[in-house]
């Protein structure tokens, strides 16, 4: 089957988009807010942007496109199959590892959890994650898991795991904007952000990133001539150890 030379493209922009906004948030967090630590101070609420960002929305992304890489479509599906599920399980791992650094951060600064429009939809967002992974599990690397359930699950798994991508793009750029309305008020000497110092164009430059990134995934993932062919060794038609 040939596949154009546009699904390489677009999968070399989002490969290069998610790498552009992993740098970045680090960046931001490394020079405007004072670095990382782990000891409940403002350092240890900037690993969240850096997780959450890394986790639930690149590495989420990356994980969602893996099977519409030509490299995929031929052979076994069971090594795909379980990598998919790593990068999916590690994605969930840092995202969890961000919510505890702000909710850490929050208690021990007697600060109010989950009282935000962004930490609804953050927090919705990893519920669903896991919600999504678990069936995943169930459904397609059980090797006992009925093959009718396989048929039914998978659509309802594939449109999870869009949506859950597009709440992450969401709870990722209102975070950031959140962080940049709270610090930036023109206190100790720093500009308001309604000002647009430096810190806030790099932050919304982060944003926009972020936004093309999901775009340049959503593509990839809508089109369906560049979705992997169903055969012999489709998750649906074979049980996992015949993969």
């Amino acid at each position: 089957m040939r596949v154009p030379g546009q699904l390489y493209l677009t999968y070399l922009l989002a490969l290069c988009l998610g790498l552009l906004c992993v740098i970045f948030v680090v960046y931001w967090n490394a020079t405007w807010r004072g670095g990382f630590a782990w000891d409940g101070s403002a350092m240890q609420f900037n690993w969240h942007p850096v997780l959450m960002v890394t986790g639930l929305t690149v590495l989420y992304g990356k994980a969602a496109v893996l099977y519409r890489l030509p490299l995929t479509w031929g052979g076994s599906k069971l090594p795909w199959k379980l990598l998919h599920a790593s990068l999916t399980l590690l994605s969930f791992l840092l995202a969890v590892l961000g919510l505890i650094a702000v909710f850490d951060f929050h208690n021990k600064g007697h600060t109010p959890n989950l009282y935000s429009l962004h930490s609804w939809i953050g927090i919705s967002t990893v519920a669903l994650f896991t919600g999504q992974w678990l069936l995943g599990l169930a459904s397609f690397l059980l090797p006992c898991t009925p093959l009718e359930l396989r048929r039914r699950a998978k659509p309802l798994h594939v449109w999870l795991g869009s949506t859950i991508f597009i709440l992450g793009i969401a709870a990722s750029v209102s975070g950031i904007n959140e962080k940049l309305i709270f610090s930036l008020k023109g206190n100790n000497g720093t500009a308001q952000y309604s000002a647009l110092p430096q810190e806030a164009q790099f932050a919304n430059m982060l944003g926009v990133l972020i936004v093309v990134f999901g775009l340049a995934v959503l593509r990839i993932l809508s089109n369906q001539a560049w979705q992997r062919p169903e055969g012999e060794n489709s998750e649906v038609t074979q049980p996992l150890l015949q993969d």
